[in-house]
């Protein structure tokens, strides 16, 4: 650890290090083999001479045991880290005795014996834990939306709409859409909501728009032969939040041309089975059940999806 002029500890830097592996996608397979890995302390067991430490990523996580009789110097070191501290660790993956081995987690069968760490930021002792069921206000959790972030769950939601997105795009491709993006600035075209508006500073007293949907974009892409065409764009409505509708959200525009109304149906149809195949290995029936007009009405009072 380097030490400033104040006798304060400053962060070691990474130099020449670089990350071999991510923590929750090793397995007994790449037992005894070099690596580095690079994440935030999870958890510090210690058992005297032996120090077990969680290491994790947005992966998952892997234990580091440092053995004073092995390393003491390194022991010694670890032995100053906290939860949330930001490390680096170059070491040996072994399987872990048979006795050692926990079931439930993706990388119980393994750990790594290190060789050499850096400590590369400390961190102050979070307002809450970093897992799931935390069980805290959710005033709190935005406060330190940095640290929300971190929690499992929420890492999984975002890998989940990052793993939705790249299956709508596959899909459409595969039937011969192109992607394009439409501007967000752009004259107002008032639809069903107020505009959001931005001011420009070439021209004072005029403003920008922020579109509800790109829907003159749409006939322009029409009309000049982009018959199918999509993008995941979002929208803007300056109105108050509603149980159906908020200030911005993303949406899936899909635009076709020479085309009839079932087959429209029909794709979207296909997209949502596929959706629900790839993310969560579910079947589901098609085509879907269709109500009329009047059934709608009369069974629930609105026509709305």
């Amino acid at each position: 650890m380097q030490k400033c002029r104040k006798d304060k500890e400053i962060p070691e830097s990474l130099g020449d290090w670089e990350r071999t592996d991510m923590c929750g996608r090793l397995n007994a397979r790449d037992a005894q083999r070099e690596l580095t890995v690079m994440g935030w302390v999870a958890r510090v067991r210690d058992l005297g001479q032996l120090l077990f430490v969680e290491l994790r990523d947005r992966t998952g996580d892997v234990q580091i045991v440092f053995d004073a009789d092995v390393d003491e110097a390194l022991w010694r070191a670890a032995k100053a880290w906290r939860t949330e501290y930001v490390v680096a660790v170059r070491g040996l993956l072994r399987e872990r005795a048979p006795e050692a081995v926990k079931s439930e987690s993706p990388t119980g069968s393994v750990e790594i014996l290190p060789k050499e760490a850096k400590l590369l930021s400390k961190a102050e002792t979070p307002p809450f834990y970093i897992r799931d069921d935390i069980g805290v206000d959710e005033s709190l959790r935005l406060r330190y939306r940095y640290l929300d972030l971190r929690r499992p769950e929420m890492q999984r939601n975002l890998e989940l709409r990052s793993k939705a997105n790249r299956s709508v795009r596959e899909f459409l491709h595969q039937r011969s859409f192109s992607e394009i993006e439409t501007p967000y600035l752009t004259r107002s075209t008032p639809e069903g909501a107020r505009d959001y508006l931005v001011p420009t500073r070439g021209r004072r007293g005029e403003f920008y728009a922020l579109p509800q949907s790109p829907q003159l974009f749409k006939q322009l892409l029409m009309i000049a032969g982009f018959d199918r065409y999509y993008q995941l764009v979002r929208c803007f409505r300056d109105e108050d939040l509603r149980a159906d509708r908020q200030p911005e959200f993303t949406q899936i525009d899909i635009e076709m041309a020479f085309t009839r109304e079932q087959a429209i149906q029909s794709l979207v149809e296909e997209l949502l089975a596929h959706l629900f195949a790839d993310l969560w290995e579910v079947k589901i029936p098609t085509p879907f059940p269709r109500l009329t007009y009047k059934d709608a009405l009369s069974r629930y009072g609105t026509d709305k999806p």
